[in-house]
Formats: structure tokens, C-alpha cells, sequence
């Protein structure tokens, strides 16, 4: 690599004006490249002596520009690299030294894989001399299988099975048997893996389900955000503070520490899953640094590498760049739907589909190369294009293609690893196709729920129908039955607006001023036409409310209204939704901080689609579709899942399955603790 900078910089010395290796008055051929050759070398040894520092220092600020940073900090190193040359003639603008130290460590880090088909498999080569250098120094690992589950966040068990059929995924479909292998000693190999479906809770989003999955409890998890009347605060299942409390609660129910409790590793997750070794986990986000918070430290190990911080970060440039591309061409083909792609949107993709992926899949490759027991880790990189590019769009499909090339890595390292390894990849929901409940009513779900209080609105939606039927149905609610003076009307007594929340194509409603969870018959009387308002609109499949009559009740269309002990017999307006739509609506109607009104928008079965209250046209959330169908891929050597017949319902029973393989293993034992339910207070 020495001699391929060298001869980069020489090369690089001819382009460019503001950098020369040469006095101005010349020097000899020979002079010029030992010039090269020792600038090249102290510009290596400064990046491996000083790199790993000042990436560790990097680690303090946000992760979204660490890889830009790279560039200048290359730049800088060569800069004082030049300045040790003793000849003393070399010299470079800061802005060029810029530019040739990221080509020439782009140049350094591609000539390995110049002869490979794939990246990767350079990548690959380097990692396994790594391990069996670390082999050599370390004993040798246990005889018992380790277990590696790789979460793809947002793959619904329908899109795997397309993207299979479709030959985006071979690693999938020859892991299932489907697949053509270029290696005919694998052609028509015989199945590794099975595919089985499992339902989510009403609540189908990574929150609630990795939860359920690592700490084996979801309770009072009711959507993606819920306001909680008792602290007057809204809870954010990605908000640092809100994860760390949740996992505090979930603990505290099931009295065990997590899935991963056992010579555990938990990677890019929101939780920890009771591991000893953390990085990107949000739960601990926001401790401070120290032994006990290793947030980031996933990060220094990844970027430390000097070759790994350009490959990723021209990487980050050029995703940066397609989604840029694909955006001005689904609007240049006018695509329906279609959500605004602009503002930082471009880097938090790139950042989901490039650095996260790298970071966490490097970190996965080293716990096996550690020997690590369990290890947990999710990529979210199909879940953020597909919430804006729609769930089977080609942008989607790439990404899908980018992460089988993930597994058929991790798959690869496995065989280096110092024992065994069984990978499960496993989702936590799905996602539902659709327009945006805005786009098509013209008014979002806020705007509908103060229409129905008889509160302002913009003027925008009061021009809408859903709002001029809403005002209609205030003033019949009151007895007014015309608008004087184009007045709206106000309620008598100032009291606090309602605090409307969105997760996906979930809506919640609180009345923050009211401390208990209200009854329907105490919103009917404070707000008359409310219920009715949102009951009856075309995009809104059913409410859920708390009854004094009935303890509580689902509300839908035409005056619809099934007590949820009824809903087995008559499940009225749940019917769209499915098998397990009854069992999940009565579960959040137990939770303490379920919303004085949960609202779900309308589904339609035939083309499988729902109404986002959020800007997304691939939604996840709340019922209805391909959301709620996730999936879970295992080897054939562990138990089945569950039996023939039974169906696999809910992310705490995953967690369950996903212990009992544990002990399956014969590793170190996760103790199976009572059910959360037992020992709830």
C-alpha cells in the first residue's frame, strides 16, 4: 500500500497546481520520487499513530458529520506529513491537501478489491488475517454455538419472500433452499433455514417490538410517541431519555435483565438487552462516558481504521447523491404518492443505509471473532428508505439487495470465528403502503380533531370536506344549525387543547387537563361532536375508547359500537383488520397510559393499504397489513418456533423462542424467569 501512495501522489502532483513535491526550481526525477515515497510514509505512519486519538476525540460530536470530518482530517495529516519531508520543498493548500489525502487513501483502500468481484471480499480477506492474528494470541473458543440475530428493521415477511423471488436476496434464498448458487457444489442444497410469519402487537413499531424481543416485556407501550398524563410528558421511543425509562420498566416487570444477559452484545439497538458489551444503543445514550457507557464506542472501533473511514465515508457522499437522483426522478415522473425528500433528509438516509450499516456490521464481525455468546444488532437501513420511497419501490429493493450482501459477509466471517455460529434474522414489523391521510383529505389528523372540538383550524382545512363536515357536525352537536357572522364557534370555558400524537397510521388523543384517562361519556359532554366526527370519516377505520358502561368500547362508522368483550361474536369494524386485531385492541385497552382516544386509520384488503397520520407512504404502527407481518428466519438446527397450527403472536412470545434457543445451545444459561404478567404488581 506504501508504493500505491506514493505513485497516487506522484500522479496527483502532475494534476494539480497547489500541490507540488518540488522546489521551484526543479529537483531531479529521482529527488521527486523519494519525495513521494517519504511523504506517503509519514503520511501513513501519522494516520495509524494519530488517527485512533483523534477519532476518539470525534466521538463527542454528532455521529451524522463524523464522516464528513474525515476529509479534513486527512487533509491535515498530510499537510504535517509534507512539512516532516526533509527536503522541505513540498507544499499543499489546505483545501488540496484535502482532496489528495482522500484519494489517495481511496485509492490505498480500493487496490485490495481491485481484483475481487465484490468490495467485500477484500474487506472480508483483511478481517480474517485479523482474526487469525488475534486466534493466535487468545485460546481457543467454546465448543457450544454461538447465535448472532440480525434484525432488518421494517422487512415485512411478504417482502423478504418478494425480494426472494425476485433473486435480490441469494444468500436468503439459498439459506431456504431457493436459491441458484454459482457454485454448483451448493446448487440444490438442501435448506439451512426456515421462514416463519409472526404478528406484532397494535402497537407495530420498533419500539414496542424490540422491547418486547430483548427485555421480554412491552407493557404500556402503547404507540411510537403516547403522552403520559401522570408526568405530564410526551414518551418517544427513540428519544434517549424515553428509551432508557422504558427499559427501566420493562426490567422492574420481569425482574431479568434482558435476552442478552449472558456474554451478550448489543449493536445499533434502542435497547441493551441486558448486554455487557454496547455500542450505538440508545438506552445508555445519555449517561455519561465512562466504562458503563459504551454508546458510541462502536464508532472508534469502526473509524479508528483509516481505510474503513474513507471507504465508508465516500460511500456516505455517493448515497447522498442517489437519493438526491431518485427524488428529482419521482418528481420529474410525477410518482403517487409521494412525501417531500428534501432538507437533511438525503444525509439522515445516507447516514442509515451507509454508516450505520458498516459501524454495526463491523462491530457484529468482531463479537464473533470475540466469541461472543449471543449477539443482537439491527439495521435499519430498508426501514428508512422505504418509510419515504414506499415499501416495494426499486430505491427500497437496492437497499435490500446491499443488506442480503451484509449477511453473506457476516456468514463468510462466521467460518473464522473461534467457535460456531447459528445467524437468525428476524424483523420487527413490516410496513403498509399508502397515501398520507393529509395528502388525500387535505387536512391532517390534528386539524380534524379541533374541527370536531369546534376549535380553530387553518383556513386551509376549514376549506376542506372532512372540515366543513366537521364544523356541521359541531354546530348540529350544539344546536346551532347556522354560522352567524362566520363565526366560529368557542368553547364558554377556556380549557386546555388537546395534545394529538402520531405513530405511523396510529393517532392518539389526550386531554392533558383531565389526570385520569377519560370516559367516553365525559368526552361526549365536553366535546359532543367529537366522537361521531372521527367515527364517520372515510379515512379513520375505528377508535378505541374507554366506557363507564362497558369498560371500553370500538367505535366505527354508522354509529358502530362493539364493547371489547363482544368483539370475538362481532368484531364490526376490526373485521378489515385480520385475525389477532380483537386480542391486540383489548391488550392496549389495559395499559395505564393508553389515550383518551386511540385512533386507527382506515385499511383497505384488497391493495393492502392504510393512511399514515405522519408524512410517510410506507408506514408502520398501527393495525392493518403487511406492518403488522413480520418475520423470522432460523436455523433448522434450532426447535420450531412454534407448533403446527399455533400462531406466533406478539414480540414478548419471540423473546421466549428466542431464550429458549439460547438454552438450546448449551452456552452459558439465561435463566427463564416468570411471565411478565406473573409478576406484574
Amino acid at each position: 500500500m506504501w508504493a500505491v501512495s506514493t505513485v497516487t501522489m506522484l500522479v496527483l502532483a502532475g494534476i494539480l497546481p497547489d500541490f507540488q513535491l518540488q522546489s521551484a526550481d526543479g529537483d531531479s526525477a529521482t529527488r521527486i520520487a523519494v519525495t513521494a515515497a517519504l511523504g506517503a510514509g509519514a503520511f501513513g505512519l501519522l494516520s495509524a499513530i494519530f488517527w485512533p486519538l483523534l477519532v476518539r476525540l470525534l466521538l463527542l460530536v454528532p455521529a451524522l458529520v463524523l464522516g464528513l470530518l474525515v476529509f479534513f482530517l486527512n487533509g491535515s495529516l498530510l499537510i504535517i506529513a509534507l512539512r516532516l519531508v526533509p527536503s522541505g520543498d513540498s507544499e499543499a493548500a489546505p483545501e488540496t491537501a484535502v482532496i489528495v489525502a482522500a484519494v489517495m487513501s481511496a485509492v490505498a483502500s480500493a487496490t485490495g478489491a481491485a481484483l475481487a468481484v465484490r468490495d467485500d471480499d477484500a474487506y472480508r480477506r483483511r478481517l480474517y488475517r485479523l482474526a487469525d492474528r488475534r486466534r493466535g494470541a487468545l485460546p481457543p473458543g467454546p465448543a457450544s454455538p454461538g447465535t448472532v440475530f440480525l434484525q432488518l428493521d421494517g422487512v415485512g415477511h411478504d417482502v423478504l419472500l418478494d425480494a426472494v423471488g425476485k433473486d435480490l436476496m441469494p444468500t436468503i434464498a439459498r439459506w431456504l433452499g431457493d436459491g441458484d448458487s454459482d457454485d454448483t457444489a451448493e446448487a440444490g442444497a438442501p435448506p439451512t433455514h426456515r421462514l416463519t410469519p409472526w404478528r406484532t402487537d397494535w402497537s407495530s413499531q420498533t419500539g414496542a417490538s424490540q422491547l418486547g424481543i430483548l427485555h421480554g416485556s412491552n407493557h404500556d407501550v402503547p404507540a411510537f410517541r403516547w403522552y403520559e398524563k401522570a408526568g405530564r410528558e410526551v414518551m418517544v421511543c427513540n428519544r434517549p431519555t424515553s428509551a432508557a425509562e422504558l427499559q427501566r420498566r420493562a426490567i422492574d416487570r420481569t425482574g431479568d435483565g434482558g435476552l442478552l444477559s449472558a456474554d451478550g452484545a448489543s449493536r445499533g439497538n434502542l435497547f441493551s438487552g441486558g448486554a455487557d458489551e454496547q455500542a450505538l444503543v440508545l438506552s445508555i445514550a445519555t449517561r455519561r462516558r465512562g466504562r458503563e457507557n459504551r454508546s458510541r464506542a462502536g464508532y472508534f472501533a469502526y473509524f479508528s481504521d483509516p481505510a474503513n473511514a474513507v471507504r465508508t465515508a465516500l460511500s456516505f457522499i455517493a448515497e447522498v447523491g442517489r437519493e438526491i437522483g431518485q427524488s428529482i426522478r419521482a418528481r420529474v415522473r410525477k410518482v403517487r404518492p409521494r412525501v417531500s425528500r428534501g432538507g437533511l433528509y438525503p444525509f439522515v438516509r445516507a447516514f442509515a443505509t451507509v454508516v450505520e450499516r458498516d459501524v454495526v456490521v463491523a462491530a457484529v464481525m468482531g463479537d464473533m471473532f470475540a466469541g461472543r455468546t449471543a449477539v443482537y444488532a439491527d439495521l435499519v437501513a430498508y426501514d428508512e428508505v422505504a418509510h419515504h420511497s414506499g415499501p416495494s419501490s426499486r430505491d427500497a429493493e437496492k437497499v435490500l439487495e446491499r443488506l442480503d450482501r451484509a449477511l453473506a459477509l457476516i456468514e463468510k466471517v462466521a467460518e473464522h470465528a473461534p467457535r460456531p455460529y447459528r445467524i437468525v434474522v428476524l424483523s420487527d414489523h413490516g410496513q403498509s403502503p399508502g397515501e398520507t391521510f393529509r395528502s388525500r383529505y387535505g387536512l391532517g389528523l390534528g386539524d380534524l380533531v379541533r374541527a370536531g372540538c369546534g376549535l380553530p383550524v387553518p383556513r386551509r382545512a376549514q376549506r376542506t370536506h372532512s372540515g366543513a363536515e366537521a364544523r356541521a357536525a359541531v354546530r348540529a352537536a350544539l344546536r346551532r344549525p347556522v354560522e352567524e357572522g362566520g363565526e366560529q364557534h368557542r368553547p364558554s370555558r377556556r380549557r386546555s387543547e388537546p395534545i394529538v400524537l402520531a405513530s405511523g397510521n396510529l393517532g392518539l388523543v389526550s386531554f392533558p387537563d383531565v389526570p385520569h384517562r377519560m370516559t367516553r361519556e365525559e368526552i361526549d359532554a365536553r366535546h359532543p361532536a367529537l366522537l361521531t366526527t372521527l367515527a364517520n370519516h372515510p379515512g379513520i377505520g375505528f377508535l378505541l375508547v374507554r366506557s363507564e358502561e362497558h369498560g371500553g368500547v370500538v367505535l366505527g362508522a354508522y354509529g358502530a359500537e362493539i364493547p371489547l368483550d363482544r368483539l370475538d361474536d362481532d368484531p364490526g369494524p376490526l373485521e378489515a383488520f385480520g385475525p389477532g386485531a380483537a386480542d391486540a385492541v383489548r391488550r392496549t385497552h389495559s395499559f395505564p397510559n393508553t389515550a383518551d382516544i386511540m385512533v386507527n386509520s382506515a385499511y383497505d384488503p384488497a391493495d393492502g393499504e392504510v393512511l399514515a397520520f405522519e408524512e410517510q407512504i410506507g408506514s408502520h404502527g398501527g393495525l392493518g397489513g403487511a406492518q403488522g407481518r413480520p418475520f423470522l428466519l432460523s436455523p433448522l438446527a434450532f426447535s420450531a418456533p412454534v407448533d403446527d397450527g399455533e400462531d406466533l403472536a406478539g414480540a414478548e412470545h419471540v423473546h421466549r423462542v428466542l431464550r429458549r434457543w439460547l438454552r438450546e445451545t448449551n452456552g452459558p444459561q439465561v435463566p427463564l424467569e416468570t411471565q411478565p404478567e406473573e409478576r406484574a404488581a
